[in-house]
């Protein structure tokens, strides 16, 4: 074919050399003029996209998007990742802030400071540096919510999300930058350092329960860490140690104008955990210190009274314990597994296994503590191998000791007591265990009875009554090491006052699990019954233990939550006793036992006023109450014996906050959802007045007490533990 002539119209221009076009007419397989910067294709593409307006939401690109292949000899910027900058940049930043962190920690009147600022050298960056100083929680915008923020000299708040005037004056949303690329690496849902540091610390100060599961030198080390560091603590753990902290600090609870209290610092950082919690249901990721801060957030409810939480949360525990091994001796088992990937790698040093164990025996005491009202458990005592935990000494400066020789079922594990690895909280442990074989002989001995227990029975006829009877109301007590059964955990010397929360609790627990045991069989009636005397001597005796430590100037908030539930175990017991006194028409005794259950009440409600479970408490008792308040002479039943004791807290007759007497009407028990026993507790009788002339009065009568006077032994006669008779059916909620 013969060539074009060369004057031929189709050749306008040279012929383009290869990859010479643009990018896009080569992948449109277009025409193109290599005009630069935009060919003439491209140009006209555009302006064609352009001339029509742009839909909602859409805007048209600002120029073509022509581009070029890189020409020979001309080096480009080569084209840069956006996450990869990104995480590069992050980098940077985490550096920056850990030198400003160590900063500030070799200099401590910089990060205490509220009134000066000053200026540090960082690799050649200028670097402001605002100190972090204790200050109240205020909530502010949402991106920044319950975090505190830190005065600046000039009066004006600190935080990298803008400035904001303290006066309340113009607002400069803003962001700073440089604030925000030091402080981008923290958590933006936690306080600042410093104040987190004060929670941590008033956590493991204040708390009795969830404090148990951590390590506490080890965990305040890692604290200082950076918080990319691997060993940083998990952030649910910080956040349910600021929502259990938060009841200590009083700084963030508002009261409605309902009269009830709300605290919205502790409910936030209890909506973190639970995401984190959630989260790990889907995942699996850090499991393990997910499941110690469900154990932190578990108490917070325990103590604000959250049944249906608690029990949600007590199942949750034990069902991800269980998979963990964590139930197995030494927490880790090497046979029967056959997916590796869903258990715990075995421990890595003694902190590793001993941390474990006291995990796992916290979920158990929780299951048990739970459970007091009559539900059974969620793991039975069968199935637990972990051996018992180490004393807390040891565990904290990492003693070499070896493992407990003792787990639950080894013989005799009530009542003999290794002193080598016995100290108040073991026999804590020991004792809600002994609690909770309480509660599963009442489950499994009423779960197919035809009906329930009857005064008309002896209970000491049933299999193992008695064996767990002498345990509970005596030998665990007797037996417990001189140096724990001779103290009470009270200590009031002249330097100060003192309360061993976990040994006060071994003293008070078996009295709750006597009464716990006989209460079905108690008969008024009968002047020899065994359960009667059992349960009103062990009343007396959480009476009187509340009457020690009321003599001395301790806060008794700092309890364990379970103390108010055996308040109100004996305060149950009192209340049938006080029926019967009503219905023999003996007054001045009446008047007596008034006085002791308006003292328990007292109790609960001043607990209350910290941990709303005292409150809940005291509620469900006023629903038990109701008939003896209608059936009573007395002209003010609920004002009977309230103590006014020289060394109680100042709160008890505050002109501000008057304590209020409940009227008839207003007698409303809180029976737990769903109890089997909630609508036979209002109006359960537990005698009939046609056999109340033969009760005796040695064992039942109270000793007298007057208003303002200190009780501080129990007086009752000694019974006769060999006469085994029949008693009174009546059973109660003891959680509402």
């Amino acid at each position: 074919m013969p060539k074009a002539s060369p004057g031929s119209a189709n050749i306008n221009r040279s012929a383009l050399r290869r990859n010479q076009a643009c990018k896009t007419c080569r992948k449109r397989k277009l025409k193109c003029d290599a005009a630069r910067p935009h060919c003439g294709t491209c140009v006209k593409h555009w302006q064609a996209l352009v001339s029509v307006p742009a839909p909602i939401g859409y805007v048209h690109p600002t120029e073509p998007q022509c581009s070029y292949d890189p020409v020979d000899g001309l080096n480009l910027a080569p084209e840069t990742d956006p996450l990869s900058k990104i995480k590069e940049l992050e980098d940077q930043i985490s550096s920056l802030k850990n030198q400003l962190f160590e900063r500030q920690a070799a200099s401590a009147s910089s990060t205490t400071s509220d009134s000066t600022s000053r200026q540090e050298i960082i690799t050649g960056i200028t670097i402001p540096q605002a100190p972090l100083s204790l200050v109240n929680i205020i909530p502010e915008s949402p991106q920044s919510r319950f975090r505190n923020r830190s005065p600046s000299p000039n009066g004006r708040d600190v935080n990298g999300g803008g400035i904001t005037n303290n006066a309340g004056g113009h607002r400069d949303d803003s962001p700073d930058p440089l604030i925000g690329l030091l402080f981008s690496g923290w958590n933006p849902d936690l306080p600042d350092p410093a104040v987190l540091n004060h929670y941590v610390d008033i956590f493991f100060r204040c708390d009795p329960c969830g404090s148990r599961v951590l390590h506490k030198p080890s965990f305040m080390h890692s604290l200082s860490l950076s918080p990319r560091d691997v060993k940083f603590p998990h952030s649910a753990i910080l956040h349910a140690i600021c929502a259990s902290a938060s009841r200590w600090s009083g700084a963030n609870t508002v009261t409605l104008p309902d009269g009830t209290r709300r605290d919205k610092f502790a409910e936030f950082h209890a909506s973190k955990t639970r995401q984190y919690i959630d989260k790990t249901m889907a995942s699996g990721e850090e499991i393990f210190s997910v499941m110690q801060a469900c154990i932190i957030l578990s108490w917070y409810f325990y103590q604000e009274g959250r049944w249906v939480e608690v029990w949600i949360f007590a199942s949750f525990q034990t069902r991800v314990a269980i998979p963990l091994r964590l139930n197995y001796p030494g927490t880790f088992s090497t046979h029967g597994n056959s997916s590796p990937g869903a258990y715990l790698a075995p421990p890595k040093d003694r902190r590793d296994l001993e941390a474990r164990r006291r995990t796992w025996w916290m979920t158990i005491m929780f299951d048990r503590i739970a459970s007091v009202g009559g539900w059974i458990h969620a793991v039975d005592e069968r199935d637990l191998g972990t051996e018992l935990p180490l004393r807390l000494s040891d565990f904290e400066l990492d003693t070499p000791v070896p493992s407990n020789p003792q787990n639950i079922s080894t013989e005799a594990v009530f009542v003999r007591h290794h002193p080598q690895y016995t100290d108040s909280f073991m026999l804590l442990l020991k004792a809600v265990m002994l609690f909770g074989r309480v509660t599963d002989f009442n489950v499994r001995g009423t779960l197919r009875a035809p009906t329930a227990p009857s005064k008309n029975q002896n209970p000491f006829f049933l299999t193992g009554f008695q064996e767990l009877d002498e345990l509970v109301s005596s030998q665990f007590l007797e037996n417990l090491p001189p140096i724990f059964k001779n103290n009470n955990g009270v200590t009031d010397a002249p330097e100060g006052s003192y309360v061993d929360t976990d040994l006060y609790m071994v003293h008070v627990i078996p009295h709750a699990a006597t009464i716990t045991l006989h209460n079905p069989y108690i008969d008024f009636s009968n002047p020899t019954s065994t359960s009667t005397e059992r349960c009103v001597r062990a009343a007396r005796c959480i009476l009187a233990a509340y009457y020690t430590l009321s003599a001395t100037s301790i806060d008794i908030c700092r309890l364990h939550p379970l103390v108010t539930i055996c308040w109100y175990l004996a305060a149950a017991v009192q209340v049938q006793l006080c029926k019967y006194f009503i219905e023999i028409n003996d007054a001045e005794r009446e008047s007596t036992v008034w006085g002791e259950i308006n003292i328990l009440r007292f109790a609960m409600m001043q607990y209350g006023q910290r941990s709303p479970i005292g409150t809940r408490q005291e509620k469900l008792l006023q629903g038990l109450m109701r008939e003896i308040v209608r059936m009573t002479a007395q002209k003010q039943p609920l004002e009977v014996g309230i103590p006014l004791y020289p060394f109680s807290h100042q709160t008890l007759f505050r002109k501000d906050e008057p304590p209020q007497p409940e009227t008839d009407e207003s007698l409303t028990g809180a029976p737990l959802p769903g109890s089997p026993e909630a609508d036979a507790v209002m109006n359960r009788a537990p005698s009939s007045a046609s056999d109340s002339n033969s009760i005796p009065n040695s064992h039942l009568s109270p000793s007298p007490l007057p208003r303002g006077t200190l009780m501080t032994t129990p007086t009752w006669s000694t019974p006769d533990y060999s006469n085994n008779s029949p008693g009174n059916g009546s059973s109660h909620s003891y959680v509402g």
